[in-house]
């Protein structure tokens, strides 16, 4: 055994040396060789070294695979890490700035008034006129705000966050709670668009490092969104820095003192316990909600650190928790707002289950890769969003499976991948949307839409390809029958959309019914053209079995009885014609047969049969030679006792019913042609 893995650690060290060359190593092998039995030890060595290798890269793989997603594990805990962080930081740097100030000024609300007055003085008039925002289209309700003024305003140029591109020139209007972002109207002068409105509480300023040409620039960033703007000059930059952060430190004095004063002013209820004109009940307080658990005040922060790292499910648990605990609170002032932040959230991550649900995100998983996204929208209670926006990306699957699909080879063919593709997608988000919507029973009228949207979808690609390029009848019917099996499997979940199917294929079907036909009926007058009335010489037995096994095959069972001796046939090659003709169109028409295409199938049948019934009529009544005639009467028997009887039998069994038409036709004892030329009848 030692002398063994010693042979297989030389070998592996030979194989590893740099300029190890094989066929000089396999010659020199086997000069040394005793025999065929080193030889194939020596192999088995190389076999088992090989096999250790592969097991080796094997392992090496799978563990720089698990690396791999550690590490993109780690770096988006860590981005969402750093996005909190960030977070923390600018709320630090404001309250100890907001520290700072109280050192300095005893009382915030002069400070407030001060820091006011020296905006309203930096800006002068024009910054106190409101003219200037009643340009903005589309923002007149924001001067109806009370208490809202407008701090600094100007022109900036946006560019793309990702390329650094031109976007458009803006003009911002930075009032004392809010930035405006609005842009200019094409061909008016000084008219402005409303773009985008962002709460001073939800943006941080970032300044842009110089990289020429690109410079005088600063960065708003809205989480999970930013934008960059580019000032004229490194003043006007300047400036917009400055007055964007004084104008957050400002709203955060404000803000804490309006909560003060709102404390302070609050009344309190008089002890009315030892009044004897008052009512035994006393005036109910409003009960105090208790906001400062720690899991409470964490709740906006872990809300936007679950929305970065995708942590759907548990951001929709933390609501969940704060509903509960809200569920039975009074609506105070402080739970609105905090509703009023968790707000912001719950629409950030609507948004972004919305894009998950997109068709570029999740065509690839199928149905089950929109069951995390859906689930989380109808937990949100936006059932009717997941719903509408599940199929959409369903339908979009669908079309492109079906364009995806190779048209090649033969009709057929192609029909049963489409089938299986299609029937197969429908089958899977059936019951994918029943899992998904069990509990949203208002959901599923949705989904028939849906349905019968997306067969018409396969419908139009059906017939693109059976009926357009003007397939025979047999191929069409096969088809046919091919998409009604597929159908029918969907009958196993309780989706029934044969229905559908026949009304969309109705019109199609009827064409080729007509078209087929019209082909039968030219055909069979050609060949009555150039009727001599001849018995058929098959010339060999061959020929003549394979006639009978045609004739079997028509279900004309008593077709022995019309041969004679030496291969000859007592019939008329037309009428034997026309028997297998009729047959065949008999047949392939019951498999596509469905009620609505019971009236064009009985008229094209009927106008098939009185073209041959016609002419034998008229060549019985024109025939003036006795053996000639006594040749058509016994092909007229044949058609009307043997062939007629056959088509009502076949047509009563594949419909279901019987064919008054075709009985009276079989019955009649004799027709009467009035113009040679057409196939009316008396």
């Amino acid at each position: 055994m030692a002398e063994a893995s010693a042979s297989v650690l030389r070998l592996r060290k030979q194989l590893e040396y740099g300029n190890f060359q094989a066929e000089q190593y396999v010659k020199h092998l086997s000069q040394q060789s005793d025999g065929d039995r080193d030889l194939q030890e020596h192999r088995q060595r190389i076999q088992s070294l090989a096999d250790e290798t592969a097991q080796s890269l094997k392992r090496n793989v799978y563990q720089n695979y698990r690396q791999f997603i550690e590490t993109a594990r780690e770096i988006s805990y860590l981005e969402g890490e750093m996005y909190q962080l960030s977070h923390i930081l600018t709320e630090q740097k404001g309250i100890m700035e907001s520290v700072a100030q109280n050192l300095l000024h005893t009382d915030r609300s002069d400070a407030a008034r001060e820091l006011k007055a020296a905006y309203h003085k930096a800006e002068g008039e024009k910054s106190s006129n409101p003219t200037l925002l009643e340009k903005v289209e589309g923002c007149k309700n924001l001067l109806e705000t009370p208490g809202r003024y407008l701090v600094y305003n100007g022109d900036l140029t946006e560019f793309d966050v990702d390329n650094m591109t031109l976007i458009q020139k803006v003009h911002a209007f930075l009032m004392n709670d809010c930035l405006l972002i609005a842009t200019y109207f094409p061909n008016r002068r000084n008219a402005f668009k409303y773009d985008a409105l962002h709460n001073l509480d939800d943006l941080a300023v970032v300044n842009v490092k110089e990289n020429p040409p690109m410079k005088d620039m600063f960065k708003i960033l809205m989480f999970p969104e930013s934008r960059i703007f580019q000032a004229e000059n490194a003043k006007i930059k300047k400036e917009w820095l400055q007055f964007l952060e004084d104008a957050k430190k400002n709203k955060v004095l404000n803000d804490e003192s309006k909560k003060e004063a709102a404390a302070l002013c609050s009344p309190t209820v008089a002890d009315v316990s030892d009044n004897p004109f008052l009512d035994e009940e006393k005036p109910a307080e409003e009960e105090e909600v208790d906001l400062s658990l720690e899991w409470i005040q964490e709740l906006p922060e872990d809300l936007d650190v679950c929305i970065a790292q995708r942590h759907f499910e548990g951001a929709v648990d933390l609501l969940d928790n704060l509903n509960v605990y809200l569920q039975d609170k009074p609506s105070s002032h402080a739970v609105q707002e905090l509703k009023a932040k968790i707000d912001v959230r719950v629409r950030q991550l609507t948004d972004v289950l919305v894009f998950e649900l997109s068709p570029d995100r999740s065509l690839r998983g199928g149905p089950k890769a929109t069951r995390r996204a859906v689930s989380q929208l109808i937990r949100l209670g936006q059932s009717t969003k997941a719903c509408g926006l599940f199929l959409k990306n369903r339908a979009v699957a669908v079309h492109t499976a079906i364009r995806q699909l190779r048209i090649e080879g033969a009709t057929l063919l192609y029909i049963h991948k489409l089938c299986n593709v299609f029937f197969t997608s429908m089958l899977e988000t059936a019951k994918e949307f029943e899992m998904d919507f069990a509990g949203n029973i208002g959901c599923y009228s949705a989904f028939i839409v849906w349905s019968r949207s997306a067969l018409k979808m396969f419908v139009d690609a059906f017939s693109k390809q059976v009926f357009d390029s003007k397939e025979s009848l047999s191929t069409a019917a096969e088809c046919v029958k091919v998409a009604k099996e597929h159908c029918k499997q969907l009958g196993e979940i309780g989706l029934d959309l044969t229905f559908i199917l026949h009304s969309f294929l109705v019109k199609d079907i009827k064409a080729a019914l007509q078209s087929n036909k019209d082909i039968i009926i030219e055909a069979t007058k050609h060949r009555n053209s150039e009727e001599m009335w001849r018995k058929m010489n098959l010339m060999t037995p061959e020929a003549l079995g394979k006639l009978k096994e045609e004739m079997r095959n028509c279900r004309i069972n008593s077709f022995d009885q019309y041969t004679g001796e030496d291969c000859w046939v007592n019939l008329s090659y037309t009428v034997v014609a026309f028997t297998k003709q009729i047959m065949a169109f008999l047949e392939e028409a019951l498999k596509l047969y469905f009620p609505e295409l019971h009236m064009i199938f009985l008229e094209s049948l009927m106008e098939i049969i009185l073209v041959a019934v016609q002419h034998v009529d008229y060549s019985l009544r024109c025939e003036q030679e006795s053996e000639k005639k006594s040749f058509i009467r016994q092909n007229a028997s044949f058609l009307y006792d043997t062939v007629l009887f056959v088509v009502e039998k076949r047509f009563e069994e594949g419909v279901g019913k019987p064919a008054k038409q075709l009985q009276d036709l079989r019955s009649a004892s004799r027709l009467v042609r009035i113009n040679p030329g057409t196939t009316s009848i008396v």
